[in-house]
């Protein structure tokens, strides 16, 4: 196992360091294929797993509970499975889920101290991950309560980007997103309420899919965070993503929302066929500035010509989202308060954490009522976009990722000004409970990733997957890696100026394609109608 130094490249394995190093069995699909044509054994594929766990803990910081003793116990029992011939769609891949997520035996502090007892039971989602042949391997760090877009707190300290230790994985699946990029574990559940799959994935270099509203069931809750709050998937390729959505699908008896089954490997495998694509710059309203880094646009205008040139039309057009935003905080806040009372001891809560549950308190009631009721006319409202259109690309995040601390320290309202400018093109989509689905988009010229998302109305997952999956073929991202030595680095190594912005870092390019740094022009193909449109 490890590395091997043939400088090939593959579209299976294809993880290939600047160095031309390809490691071996490290995507989902891969593991799981080496795994049935018994050319690894499940113990392996955990052990190293555990032991990369165990080296990057102290800089990476990607995980708050790892099951080593149990993992290798399942890792036997199914590679003694495998032996006998059983063959199921994960058996004995190591992977990771959020510490939101209950594992029987573990407790879910979701980002919080104190002392959680044990669960009793797996979720649901677990237990479909399982029953899909899954080694569970660890618990990752999540901020308190999902509530920020950095994965920071005095409970597990920091958990940092792969990429540039000094800055944040984003949140609040940042521990999920840092296993992933970091190659700890090939593909790890997270969970997004207002864009906390799709942001780590775009501050980290991966695919990243919130799904409709139910699709992965959210049970012992009948629903999370008042609706707004789903599990998705994170991992380095869009097939890999899809997989790990089929096994996690499902519905509980006991769920709140349960909508009908999606073949979402099988639709990594459809060509989209030629679609008509908005692209959109302007946020929900939030009555607070939300500029756009230039990097940001360049990324995401560079993907808009890459989708044109592949003979998708694309043209610049916005969602009505009126006010929005007045449906989101009381659901937001009032999931808030009622995760709080779950809290052994709330003194250990963060400040702004109480602040939010206090809030919680005053728009619970008829507030919220009227906030949920309001859905059905938001739904209205920005799905008239969708009768043009197909489908909708924004950037994921309006900046690249902060450094860590940046946001840790701040009072509440200087919080969510902050994470709002940085953050202001994700969360309509958990209002609406439709699905999106965020992908690499390039590196600034600092090497800090961006992404760009691909938004869609109701059920729409396997539609956005297959246009995910043909990009992914054309741009190839996933054989760009986080360079080993910052993976291993110390922290306060990472810290210093000469770190963060190495002279080398200015050569990655913006935008990672087959051999290429820049896609091919929007007037390509004859499609010089769709430039004029974007206006690029």
């Amino acid at each position: 196992m490890g590395l091997r130094d043939n400088g090939s490249r593959s579209a299976d394995n294809g993880a290939t360091t600047r160095s031309g190093a390809v490691r071996e069995y490290e995507g989902l699909a891969e593991q799981a294929a080496a795994l049935a044509d018994g050319r690894v054994g499940s113990v392996e594929l955990v052990r190293r797993s555990l032991e990369r766990i165990d080296a990057t803990q102290g800089t990476v910081n990607a995980f708050r509970r790892v099951r080593a003793g149990a993992a290798l116990a399942e890792a036997a029992a199914a590679d003694r499975r495998l032996a006998a011939g059983e063959r199921l769609p994960l058996l004995g891949v190591p992977v990771a889920v959020k510490d939101d997520t209950d594992v029987a035996g573990e407790p879910t502090a979701f980002g919080c101290a104190g002392e959680f007892p044990p669960k009793a039971a797996d979720s649901e989602a677990v237990r479909r991950l399982r029953a899909a042949g899954a080694v569970i391997v660890g618990k990752t760090n999540s901020c308190e309560l999902g509530q920020w877009p950095f994965t920071e707190g005095p409970a597990f300290g920091d958990t940092r980007n792969p990429w540039n230790p000094g800055h944040t994985p984003g949140g609040s699946s940042g521990g999920s997103a840092a296993a992933v990029a970091a190659g700890l574990v090939p593909a790890a559940l997270g969970t997004d309420g207002a864009g906390s799959v799709r942001i780590p994935a775009a501050w980290t270099h991966l695919v990243g899919i919130k799904p409709q509203r139910g699709r992965i069931s959210t049970w012992p809750d009948p629903e999370s965070f008042q609706g707004i709050t789903v599990l998705g998937p994170l991992a380095r390729t869009v097939r890999d993503a899809a997989l790990l959505l089929d096994a996690a699908a499902g519905s509980h008896d006991g769920d709140l929302h349960r909508p009908r089954p999606v073949a979402a490997r099988a639709a990594a495998d459809r060509d989209p066929g030629r679609l008509r694509i908005a692209l959109s710059w302007k946020p929900a309203f939030t009555g607070t500035p939300k500029p756009l880094h230039p990097e940001v646009r360049s990324a995401v205008t560079a993907l808009a010509r890459t989708l044109a040139a592949l003979g998708h039309q694309v043209e610049e057009a916005e969602p009505d989202y009126g006010l929005i935003g007045l449906a989101f905080v009381p659901r937001a806040t009032t999931g808030v308060r009622e995760w709080v009372a779950r809290a052994p001891d709330r003194t250990l809560l963060d400040r702004r954490t109480r602040e939010a549950a206090r809030l919680g308190r005053l728009l619970g009631g008829p507030v919220l009522r009227r906030a949920r009721a309001a859905e059905r006319r938001q739904h209205q409202r920005v799905g008239a976009l969708f009768g043009p259109y197909d489908l909708m690309l924004t950037p994921t995040t309006a900046a690249p990722p902060p450094r860590i601390g940046t946001l840790a320290k701040m009072s509440g309202w200087q919080t969510d000004r902050a994470m709002i400018a940085a953050c202001p093109y994700a969360w309509p989509w958990n209002v609406l409970g439709w699905p999106g689905i965020s992908v690499p988009a390039g590196f600034t010229a600092g090497g800090l990733p961006l992404g760009a998302q691909l938004l869609g109305p109701s059920h729409s997952e396997p539609l956005l997957i297959s246009l995910a999956a043909q990009l992914e073929g054309e741009l190839r991202w996933y054989e760009r890696w986080p360079e080993a030595e910052l993976v291993g680095e110390r922290p306060e190594a990472a810290e210093r100026p000469e770190a963060a912005e190495r002279p080398e870092a200015a050569e990655r390019p913006r935008v990672v394609g087959a051999g290429r740094t820049q896609p091919r022009s929007l007037r390509a193909d004859g499609l010089g109608g769709s430039a004029d449109a974007v206006g690029l």
